[in-house]
């Protein structure tokens, strides 16, 4: 729901706070969403379990209150808001919050300083660069879709050392750590452009792009264990800084990716790039991207990203970070549920670009509802019960 579509009202001392919630296909209706302090709590009871399950309500008592009406149970705010701990780990990086910006949706950071408060997020992502310059794909670059958004970019950038003296400097003046996210076409090119960042002021960490699916070879590291297990082995040699190595959906087995990049000394895993995807002019019979095909993020790869997650969750000791159609601050809350230690806002920066301010706001009393006293507190704390085999028919 919608919290500016409905009107929260308090009867006179009730044993149940009552909101009146307007739906637009519905009439207003009662729901009894929790008990009062002092008062005996019995069933939440609701006129219609169907919007029921689907309301929700802010109300003030004493100090902040947060109630989520479902059938059969009430949930409070047990922790207040202002004590919760959002700082996270990153190998030896820590970030003062789980929030951060993905790499090619936010720029070098200086071109939203208008629109975010760069100071508050947990840190920042630039766009990938490459050893060289590259002029990247030919148009189209990107096509909308039904749920999100494809993309051919190309890794277009102007090359490690212009990255080092225009954006750099900025992005070292900001209170978030700049994570770099680099790619090369090879091991050598991937350590030398470690060695280069290490030590330099404003590098916090680096993320390994072995995911990208835009240009030749952008995946090739990402999709056979042993290659991707080398080239993270090859920045570990290169640098003391935190490596993130970033992985790409488009395998069979994301896990057994993803611990062959912790055995090669990566401090945490970013989870996942874009899916391979591709759209057509069916009466002009071509391709829409120049390149043929690009990759899909978006909320359509959302279920894809929050599946990664969890299986990458379950095959390695170290971090991950999620990726891919986080939007709100429920895609954030069913990340971190899942296994993931921070979430990348991506795609959501393209059409909502103040997304991260709002979730930062409501994070602190989402936890709070949980019981939470730290965001590591609701990490992977995701009961998943998989279904056992369907038992063999006898003939």
């Amino acid at each position: 729901m919608n919290h500016h579509a409905g009107r929260l009202h308090k009867r006179e001392r009730p044993a149940f706070f009552f909101c009146s919630v307007r739906f637009p296909a519905t009439d207003t209706i009662w729901i009894e969403v929790g008990p009062l302090p002092n008062c005996s709590s019995s069933p939440t009871s609701a006129r219609s379990d169907r919007v029921a399950q689907r309301a929700s309500a802010r109300y003030i008592y004493g100090g902040l209150a947060l109630y989520r009406a479902r059938t059969g149970q009430s949930e409070t705010l047990t922790v207040n808001p202002s004590s919760i701990d959002l700082s996270v780990q990153l190998g030896s990086l820590r970030l003062a919050n789980p929030i951060l910006v993905a790499s090619g949706t936010f720029g070098y950071a200086r071109e939203m300083e208008r629109l975010v408060d760069l100071s508050r997020l947990g840190g920042i992502v630039p766009k990938t660069i490459t050893p060289l310059p590259r002029a990247g794909n030919a148009p189209w670059r990107t096509v909308e879709t039904a749920a999100g958004m494809l993309n051919s970019i190309g890794l277009d950038n102007d090359g490690i050392e212009a990255f080092i003296a225009h954006h750099l400097p900025y992005l070292a003046s900001l209170a978030a750590p700049a994570i770099v996210s680099i790619a090369g076409h090879d091991l050598a090119e991937f350590e030398t452009m470690a060695a280069r960042l290490d030590g330099l002021p404003g590098v916090a960490a680096l993320e390994l792009n072995v995911s990208c699916p835009n240009v030749s070879g952008g995946v090739d590291f990402g999709i056979d264990p042993e290659m991707c297990r080398r080239v993270v082995a090859s920045v570990r040699r290169a640098t003391s800084l935190p490596i993130l190595a970033k992985l790409t959906p488009n395998v069979a087995n994301i896990g057994q990716i993803a611990k062959a990049a912790e055995e090669g000394g990566a401090d945490a895993i970013s989870a996942v790039n874009t899916c391979l995807g591709m759209a057509v002019d069916w009466k002009k019979r071509k391709c829409l991207l120049g390149n043929g095909m690009g990759g899909l993020s978006g909320p359509a790869i959302k279920p894809i990203a929050l599946r990664a997650v969890y299986q990458v969750a379950q095959a390695v000791t170290i971090p991950v970070v999620g990726i891919g159609g986080i939007a709100t601050l429920d895609d954030v809350m069913e990340f971190l549920v899942a296994g993931a230690s921070a979430v990348q806002i991506g795609t959501a920066n393209f059409y909502n670009p103040t997304a991260t301010m709002a979730i930062l706001d409501a994070l602190p009393a989402a936890l709070g509802q949980l019981g939470a006293t730290s965001v590591s507190d609701i990490v992977g704390t995701l009961q998943f019960k998989q279904a056992s085999p369907a038992a063999a028919v006898t003939p």
